[in-house]
């Protein structure tokens, strides 16, 4: 009997002891959701990788545990709500939501997911922007063909462009007094076609910091893919030919400073954007300075025909792949117009400049 009462004596030390252990070896999130409806489930996402669900239980209470020794940044969903959290080993965090009024949910327990709670205002505010704009893309999308759509695109691209610079100065600041996961996190929302060098930069701050967390390798690594692309770069090679089938490449062009400016016949932005195109070449032309279009067009007869009504008399290429062409890959062009000006040596100097920017630019950049 004595024997036994030491052996329980025993496994209850272990079990003491296991559990001191499993406590700070384990992310955890409990909480009640509020007037849930329908859904069931609370889930749990890392990046875009699904790590697991639990259900709402009586009380409509839920908790989430999972072996975990460092922080990690994880997206709690119930229905179509998202909220940004991160879990330390060791912490109980309560979450605590009603469904009737998803914005305001209450979180305790984890400082860093604090702080993502206070930048979501900022958060919110773009993504309503962002919404509005995709809403208004779909409806008038509808009936258009894929020409119409890109044009669409484009014009809502530029509109956008004023909302996400100020989102992108507010990101930077937050990231700056934060340098911890919170900071990465609102940084990670950025788009990378208009914070190319804030995330080149911020990814450059962290290259030594948070090496085991899965979702800051993968950011790491779709930034490494800006930079070859990033100002100060040598510009990938073009081979495309001429509309009388003569081959061009771009390298054919060192010693110049070259406007690579990719458009389409079809591209309604592009066409209102190359009567300034020709002011600047013929203004600057004989200060080092050409233009070299490359065209995403399939038709040939549309193609040459713009050449012609647009007056432009710079070298004009194509392989005719429209969107299908390596070209979209090699650029990672993502809509049109899309221009690329380098320096004598092949190197991306500046991106995507036009109307007074372009003129200012050069103006500054060829001195006689």
């Amino acid at each position: 009997m004595k024997k036994f009462a030491v052996q329980i004596g025993l496994l209850g030390l272990l079990a003491t002891t296991f559990a001191a252990c499993s406590n700070s070896d384990t992310i955890q999130i409990s909480g009640v959701i509020e007037n849930p409806g329908n859904v069931k489930v609370v889930s749990f996402y890392e990046g875009d990788q699904k790590l697991d669900s639990t259900f709402i239980a009586d009380g409509n209470r839920f908790k989430f545990e999972r072996p975990a020794t460092q922080e990690r940044l994880l997206t709690l969903a119930v229905g179509k709500n998202r909220y940004p959290i991160i879990l330390e080993p060791g912490k109980a965090v309560e979450f605590n939501v009603n469904l009737q009024s998803p914005d305001q949910y209450d979180i305790q327990g984890s400082e860093l997911s604090q702080k993502l709670k206070e930048f979501a205002v900022q958060k919110s505010r773009i993504d309503f922007v962002r919404d509005s704009l995709q809403q208004s893309f779909s409806s008038a999308t509808a009936d258009m063909d894929a020409n119409g759509i890109q044009n669409l695109r484009s014009e809502m691209l530029m509109k956008f462009e004023p909302f996400f610079k100020n989102y992108i100065a507010e990101a930077v600041s937050f990231a700056q007094k934060n340098n911890d996961l919170a900071g990465f996190y609102v940084m990670s929302t950025l788009d990378p076609e208009m914070a190319e060098p804030e995330l080149i930069a911020y990814a450059d701050k962290i290259k030594d910091e948070f090496p085991n967390n899965r979702f800051v390798n993968e950011f790491k690594t779709e930034v490494d893919k800006l930079r070859k692309l990033a100002v100060g770069q040598a510009a990938p090679e073009i081979l495309a030919y001429t509309p009388d089938n003569k081959t061009v490449k771009l390298s054919d062009y060192k010693g110049k400073y070259v406007l690579v400016d990719f458009w389409a016949s079809w591209c309604m932005p592009c066409r209102e954007e190359n009567p300034n195109i020709v002011k600047q070449y013929n203004a600057f032309k004989d200060r080092n300075f050409t233009v070299l279009g490359v065209s995403l067009d399939n038709n040939p007869g549309s193609w040459m025909r713009a050449i012609e009504d647009d007056k432009l008399t710079w070298t004009n290429i194509s392989d005719l792949q429209a969107w299908s062409s390596p070209l979209i890959i090699d650029y990672s062009i993502k809509g049109i117009p899309a221009s690329y000006l380098l320096d004598e040596q092949g190197v991306i100097i500046a991106k995507n400049l036009r109307g007074k920017q372009l003129e200012d630019f050069l103006t500054k950049t060829l001195i006689k």
